[in-house]
């Protein structure tokens, strides 16, 4: 019979810390924490496999599930010596999620379950605590009622509120057992005029219908949209731990908290976390009561005035350092640990790699490797390369003026200003919009997932560094302030009021994640520094990477800041980028507008000098490091003005009639311009373009290498050729004016001639354009319309449906598709190397700086991908990520 159920406790368990897959990541990790003899409640984890099976068989379960989860449930009691369901000594448990991925907060949870009218007066007797058993059985009977029953949270909690106002009081823990047994019946009255029927006493009907719910969860609208941030498969499933109850609120000797092995904003290596007296665990995640710090150093950090772990439970803070010590080096990793102190004794509940910033990532990779904990490979391969977006963007200017009208818990680095809105669903419509937001809410729930991913940055009222709205913030790589008491917040009239000042949705304000003050308006930001343990693991990627990073730079700050990231060259100059400038755009348009050829010479012979200090400070810049250019590509109308109004000042600058330049945008116009007269069709109608940029580039390449003394090897790039006969007849134009500049300034100058592969047909014909081209660059952004048939342009109102149904892998505009694009980029790459075996090939589309698409490039053996300057350090992880998996045989 297949095992659905896997027992751990007392010292032991029957699953262990790599059964990740079949037991979740928290079903693993209480079981190997069981085996190294740490104190965990004993419990059962019910496997990932059930999951499958339920959600494939409409919520059925599968044959001998249920004698199985028997059998646990009495081993369970064995242990504990105590009974489930017993009148006078029940068990109690919980009962938890547990995805092989951690998602924190997205899943459901219930405490306290096996709490009936009958049972809680046994727990009240074994407890001596009246007041802590009547308090269990309501936070039972509202997170079942919300989690199982569908009765919403929020009517508990208005009940709850109402009650204390009655009462005159401001605090849960001065409610008595009188006043709970009071809410208790209140409590089961909501739930029965809600669903009609009482609220459920059989304490096995009840643990079916958490593990149902627990079940259910996994495709809940908040786990669907986390799967799909997270790019987490549906497949996968999550695993169900039922575990014994242990009580941090048996007054003031017990507790509960999250604590992490190193301070997972800055990978300092310090226990770091927070802890509440005489409280369960959601009310530390759920920020309804500010928490207190673990150490003394933390606490006197914060200045706080309430004490620490470490002051008021001293034996179980020493035990909670021993254990986090023992867990980090057993894992390798900086752990996230949630803990119960049950009357002195400390309990260990979960255990995982802590989700962290990029900074804390960087540093505890290379702390743990210069440790020799792990090596310098497995360093690397710990960074997410997409999270090191998070450190290549500008923080505040600490020189900058700013009125901080008030101040939160710094609960995740960086910084960021938006307009306020007060909804997650504003903040989504606002992104969809354009525009830049900050989400601000008294406290953020699962529900708010979308919201916090559209917007720029968080704040909460409530909460504290491992609220949800932290964790999920620093997981995203998102600004956070969480815990700003001192902003009040009226949702219905929408508005915030700090330092005696309101402020409406739409009003702007920065937050400063990295020391949490909110501050007034907009503040002017510095760009960041990369210095560190950055640049330690950057060099270490650089050793393990095979393929070269290039970056897309047309303007010289693109190349200082490529050549910053380390990129090995320029991948695509786009000469186009350079004619927009105010002065330049004028001789363009002559160009355009002139009747033939000696008139569009003349207006070249304007642009030419401009070019060549382009490409000269851009040489000079990259210091002997490759440059490849692009001929000019957009169609012509591009440049020309589209409204009557810019058509009638651009013609009276031009000194022409706003007629001729109406009728010359009209003979330009084209119904799909995409695959009209661009590129290489430019140069074939008008080579006296492709021969201005060539001189341009040569005698730029010249003046460069005399002024660094430094070769130049420019790389020219005929982009849309659709087979050799093209790029043969542009090259001939190419080669003519490199001779010629040789002969004016005595200087050859070494060049390469090279093509984009961006049609079907040359990927199909590259062997034989491989006889000229002396490099290929796959073009990928139109290489995937062309061979998709999809424009990327009007993409968006269709993919996301594809991607939704599974009729696409990801968007192909983001990560390459393998099947189609791929098979062109491969079978190109075959055919261009079997022609020319020293062929250079790369990639110079947006998949240049997507993780996914790099691993592709690996596998096929390309040279080089190249991408935004600020995606280049992302694209160098990724290479050296590929080639490690390739060299340990795991393939990208």
């Amino acid at each position: 019979m297949t095992k659905w159920v896997y027992t751990f406790g007392d010292g032991k368990a029957e699953g262990r810390a790599d059964m990740k897959n079949l037991l979740g990541g928290k079903g693993a990790n209480l079981a190997e924490m069981s085996n190294l003899g740490l104190p965990v409640p004993p419990g059962f984890t019910i496997t990932t496999e059930v999951c499958a099976y339920h959600t494939a068989h409409e919520g059925g379960y599968p044959d001998g599930l249920e004698t199985q989860v028997r059998a646990a449930l009495d081993e369970v009691g064995r242990l504990t010596g105590k009974s489930f369901g017993d009148r006078s000594n029940p068990l109690l448990v919980s009962v938890r999620s547990g995805a092989r991925a951690s998602m924190p907060g997205m899943m459901d949870t219930v405490l306290n379950l096996g709490l009936n009218d009958e049972t809680v007066l046994a727990v009240a007797e074994a407890s001596g605590d009246e007041r802590f058993a009547y308090d269990s059985y309501r936070r039972f009977i509202t997170m079942y009622s919300d989690v199982v029953l569908e009765v919403p949270h929020a009517e508990f909690e208005d009940a709850l509120e109402d009650y204390k106002s009655r009462k005159g009081m401001e605090l849960d823990t001065e409610l008595t057992a009188q006043d709970w047994k009071t809410l208790i019946g209140t409590y089961k009255r909501i739930v029965e005029e809600a669903l009609g029927r009482p609220f459920p006493q059989d304490p096995h009907d009840q643990l079916w219908g958490a593990i149902k719910a627990v079940f259910g969860s996994w495709m809940s609208a908040r786990a669907i949209k986390y799967r799909e941030l997270n790019e987490i498969p549906e497949s996968w499933g999550t695993a169900v731990n039922v575990q014994a109850m242990v009580f941090g609120n048996m007054g003031d000797t017990s507790a509960t908290g999250v604590a992490f092995t190193r301070n997972p904003s800055t990978g300092a290596h310090e226990l770091y976390g927070e802890f509440l007296v005489n409280a369960q665990g959601e009310d530390v995640v759920a920020g309804i009561r500010t928490p207190q710090d673990i150490t003394e150093a933390a606490r006197k950090a914060a200045g706080s005035n309430r004490p620490s772990m470490e002051m008021e439970m001293p034996e179980a803070y020493r035990e909670l350092v021993r254990i986090s010590d023992l867990l980090e080096r057993h894992y390798r990793d900086m752990q996230d640990m949630e803990f119960t102190v049950e009357r002195g004794k400390l309990w260990m509940l979960q255990t995982r790699s802590g989700k962290r910033t990029a900074s804390a990532a960087l540093r505890i990779a290379a702390e743990l490797a210069q440790d020799g904990l792990i090596d310098r490979d497995e360093a690397v391969m710990r960074i997410e390369p997409r999270s090191l977006d998070q450190l290549l963007h500008p923080t505040i200017d600490p020189g900058a003026p700013r009125q901080v009208i008030a101040s939160g818990l710094p609960a995740s680095p960086g910084a960021a200003c938006g307009a306020i809105v007060f909804t997650s669903d504003e903040a989504e419509a606002a992104k969809k919009a354009g525009r830049k937001v900050m989400l601000v809410r008294v406290e953020t729930s699962p529900e708010d997932i979308h919201g916090m991913h559209a917007a720029e940055g968080i704040l909460t009222t409530r909460g504290g560094m491992t609220s949800h709205a932290a964790v999920v913030a620093r997981g995203m790589g998102k600004p956070c302030v969480s815990g700003a008491g001192s902003i009040r917040v009226d949702q219905q009239a929408r508005t915030l009021t700090a330092s005696g000042r309101t402020l409406k949705e739409g009003d702007v304000i920065t937050i400063d994640g990295s020391t949490g003050e909110v501050i007034l308006g907009e503040v002017k930001m510095r760009e960041p520094d990369l210095s560190g343990e950055f640049a330690t693991l950057m060099e270490w990627a650089g050793e393990a990477a095979r393929l070269k990073v290039r970056a897309n730079a047309e303007t010289p700050l693109d190349a200082r800041t490529a050549r910053g990231f380390g990129a090995a060259g320029i991948g695509l100059c786009r000469t186009e980028h350079m004619f927009f400038d105010a002065q330049r755009i004028v001789a363009v348009r002559e160009m355009i507008l002139a009747h033939d050829e000696a008139g569009r010479r003349a207006a070249l012979a304007k642009l030419l000098p401009m070019q060549r200090a382009d490409f000269a400070e851009i040489f000079d810049i990259m210091k002997g490091l490759p440059v490849t250019i692009r001929l000019l590509d957009p169609p012509l109308h591009e440049f020309l003005p589209q409204t009557d109004e810019d058509i009638a000042e651009v013609a009276q600058g031009l000194g022409v009639e706003p007629d001729a330049l109406r009728r010359r945008a009209a003979e330009l116009h084209e119904f799909n311009p995409m695959l009209g007269f661009r590129g290489v069709r430019l140069a074939v109608a008008y080579p006296e373009i492709a021969e201005m940029q060539a001189r341009a580039i040569f005698e730029a390449a010249v003046e460069a290498g005399r002024k660094t003394g430094q070769p130049v090897t420019p790389e020219i790039m005929v982009p849309l050729v659709m087979g050799r006969p093209e790029l043969d007849l542009v090259k001939a134009r190419i080669d003519a004016v490199a001779a010629e500049v040789a002969r004016e300034s005595g200087v050859t100058v070494e060049y390469q001639v090279g093509t984009m592969i961006e049609l079907p047909r040359a990927a199909l014909r590259a062997g034989e354009i491989a006889q000229s081209a002396e490099f290929f660059s796959f073009g990928t952004n139109d290489l995937t319309q062309t061979a998709l048939g999809i424009s990327r342009d009007d993409a968006g109102s269709f993919l996301g449906t594809y991607t939704q149904k599974g009729l696409l892998p990801a968007d192909p505009f983001v990560t390459i598709d393998r099947e189609g694009v791929g098979e062109l980029v491969k079978l190109a790459a075959e055919r261009g190397r079997a022609t020319r075996s020293d062929i250079k090939l790369g990639i110079c589309g947006e998949h240049g700086g997507d993780p996914a698409s790099v691993a592709f490039c690996e596998e096929v053996g390309l040279d080089y991908v190249s991408c935004s300057p600020y995606r280049v350090p992302i694209a160098r992880l990724a290479a050296a990520q590929a080639a490690i998996k390739s060299r340990k045989g795991q393939g990208a």
